[in-house]
């Protein structure tokens, strides 16, 4: 089965070229479009999408908005992917705390771009982990509580080492190669962080690591 895409952004020219791009993959279908953060819901509903690429700045309903409304009332909802002309834009870090998964710059090559869909989709690693950690710095609230400020999620030693190699942007076989266990159990390991944060994938995971304290994104 091809991955599917929805692209959402208020410029044609970006649509098209993102289409294009993406489309010239064989395993990758775009299955639809909108001008707007208010038209996404019905598209996911209709369409359901494995991966949105979504404008963060647009005219009625922002990236932001529309993710929370996205997040809040599709059941099963797909990865959403900000798509933005800056890196460092406070409203890329809102969305990823609003459950974004990652981000794509508009300047990116088209290989970045696939990768990006491809790797959000799969969900077992971070996106841009070192722009994610500049984000954190620059942004987030800025809390010293230290490692004890997740004590509350009961994390055991070996969940908390896996939440620091995440936060450092390993893969799952990396983390693997890393603890030299097999990728069954990071995956175990991996799941339990989510479950015990509440946290609906890894980067939701790394956010509440950094926003904590209990990883430095300095």
């Amino acid at each position: 089965m091809p991955l599917t895409v929805l692209l959402v952004d208020d410029e044609p020219l970006v649509r098209a070229g993102l289409r294009a791009v993406l489309e010239a993959q064989p395993d990758i279908t775009v299955v639809g479009e909108a001008a707007d953060g208010a038209a996404v819901i019905p598209l996911i509903r209709s369409l359901r999408p494995d991966v949105v690429a979504m404008d963060v700045r647009m005219p009625l309903l922002d990236g932001i908005a529309a993710t929370r409304a996205v997040l809040r009332t599709v059941p099963e909802p797909p990865k959403i992917i900000m798509v933005t002309t800056f890196e460092n834009d406070e409203y890329v870090y809102g969305a990823l705390r609003a459950g974004a998964d990652g981000f794509l710059l508009k300047r990116a090559r088209p290989e970045e771009v696939v990768h990006a869909v491809r790797l959000v989709a799969e969900g077992d690693s971070l996106l841009f982990p070192a722009a994610v950690r500049r984000l954190a710095a620059e942004y987030g609230p800025g809390a010293e509580a230290g490692p004890e400020a997740l004590d509350s999620a009961a994390l055991t030693d070996r969940e908390a080492e896996v939440l620091r190699l995440m936060a450092q942007g390993l893969s799952n076989a990396e983390i693997a190669a890393r603890l030299v266990v097999g990728n069954e159990t990071v995956k175990s390991h991996v799941s339990a962080v989510l479950a015990k944060l509440g946290a609906r994938d890894r980067t939701q995971a790394v956010i509440a690591a950094y926003e904590s304290g209990f990883v430095s994104p300095g």
